[in-house]
């Protein structure tokens, strides 16, 4: 992730609504990042000094497991905010971060938000709304894993992976090779997972193309996820 200067953030300010949360004076602090898809952007253990946002591209978090496999934790896109935890405990950063697509971030020295933590209450409250939608989510997806069935997870988990583009939706994390990671992801066995995926393909749901998956039918796949999304 490279600083871009050549790119202007108030623009994205206020596409998303920054402004009511940072000043005019204190928006000429913010510096602008472009990142690329599969760079790794954090890393577990990292300390940070400055605060995300999120403005273009998908990010996935994850956790490596002790034998070195990554389990995918959410996925986010704009606006997504990290940091907000590390900022808040001063702690270093929990879970891994990975550039899903190529993308760009607006972010904050921890420092000079201390500053406006304590002059522009604004702020304050959106940081409390960050932190508290980011625990509730964790608790959704928690219930997801324990409440639904594999089909449902499967569906969910293929909804917050996919992009958009000319009708169709791609999923490069779906490789073949990927299977048994994703199969831990939401519960299962190797083998129960290619069942699901099998029905799903019978369905007109998905189809499995060329080591990856195509989804066929969106609305079918939205019905069988049930509102739920890993996001």
């Amino acid at each position: 992730m490279k600083e871009n200067k050549g790119i202007d953030s108030f623009q994205y300010m206020k596409d998303y609504e920054l402004e009511r949360i940072f000043p005019v004076e204190f928006r000429k602090k913010m510096r602008v990042y472009s990142f690329h898809k599969g760079d790794l952007l954090f890393t577990t253990g990292q300390m940070l000094n400055e605060l995300y946002f999120l403005v273009e591209g998908k990010i996935k978090i994850y956790t490596l497991t002790p034998e070195g496999k990554s389990l995918i934790n959410r996925f986010k896109r704009p606006l997504g905010v990290i940091g907000d935890v590390e900022y808040v405990k001063g702690s270093p950063v929990i879970n891994s971060v990975e550039a899903v697509s190529d993308g760009v971030m607006l972010a904050a020295t921890f420092t000079d938000l201390k500053v406006l933590e304590a002059n522009h209450p604004p702020f304050t409250r959106f940081l409390l709304e960050t932190v508290a939608h980011k625990f509730y989510t964790e608790s959704q997806a928690t219930s997801l894993h324990m409440l639904y069935p594999v089909e449902v997870r499967l569906a969910s988990y293929l909804l917050s992976i996919s992009s958009d583009g000319e009708g169709t939706l791609f999923h490069q994390e779906m490789r073949t090779e990927n299977l048994t990671e994703l199969a831990e992801w939401v519960g299962t066995s190797y083998r129960h997972l290619n069942r699901v995926l099998k029905r799903m393909n019978a369905g007109d749901i998905i189809e499995r193309l060329n080591g990856s998956i195509k989804i066929k039918d969106l609305e079918k796949l939205r019905h069988l996820a049930n509102g739920n999304i890993y996001e």
